[in-house]
């Protein structure tokens, strides 16, 4: 069994649809098992008894949301000292508006997230361009659901950008599977 935690924060339901895509896509693996999670439910026991994370968040002025973050600042902290996560995997995913043709501040969002779990010792697993879908909502970080016009009207994320997640649940979970057990990073 391969379990991995899906951890995210939602404004206006869109990471949330990106969320339970993942856990679609998890699940469809043979032995995968998903966890989802808002992330101020997440306690250490969740974080340690996974093989692997999937992070998801909103675009928040060019950030991460502010329940991500508090989650990463309260229940990682202790995960840090302890070497608790090192040699699992992690990936992301985000939603957002904003202006700009790729939604204002996804890569920087990405970015944030990531750099906090590569602090934990975690290894990250990209997004390939070849998967299919990438045109449509991928960045090398993860997929990326635009979420809101240029003139900030809410419409969601697009079936393409939710399958794409699903596929990207796939490639974690696989990389998961495959690390489990190995002892990586061992004194």
């Amino acid at each position: 069994m391969t379990t991995i935690l899906v951890v995210y924060a939602s404004d206006y339901g869109s990471t949330e649809k990106m969320a339970l895509a993942a856990a679609e896509g998890i699940n469809s693996v043979p032995g995968g098992v998903a966890v989802i999670k808002k992330a101020e439910e997440v306690t250490a026991e969740d974080m340690t008894a996974s093989d692997g994370v999937l992070i998801g968040s909103p675009v928040h002025m060019g950030s991460m949301d502010w329940r991500v973050k508090k989650m990463i600042d309260t229940v990682c902290s202790g995960l840090w000292m302890q070497n608790k996560m090192n040699g699992k995997v992690v990936g992301a995913f985000a939603s957002g508006g904003g202006f700009g043709g790729g939604g204002g501040g996804v890569e920087l969002t990405f970015l944030a997230m990531l750099n906090n779990f590569a602090e934990l010792g975690m290894l990250i697993v990209p997004l390939p361009k070849m998967t299919p879908d990438y045109k449509k909502g991928g960045l090398h970080w993860g997929p990326y659901g635009r979420s809101a016009d240029e003139d900030m009207n809410h419409g969601g994320v697009s079936a393409e950008v939710l399958a794409l997640t699903k596929r990207h649940a796939v490639h974690v979970t696989r990389a998961a599977a495959a690390l489990k057990d190995q002892a990586l990073f061992a004194d």
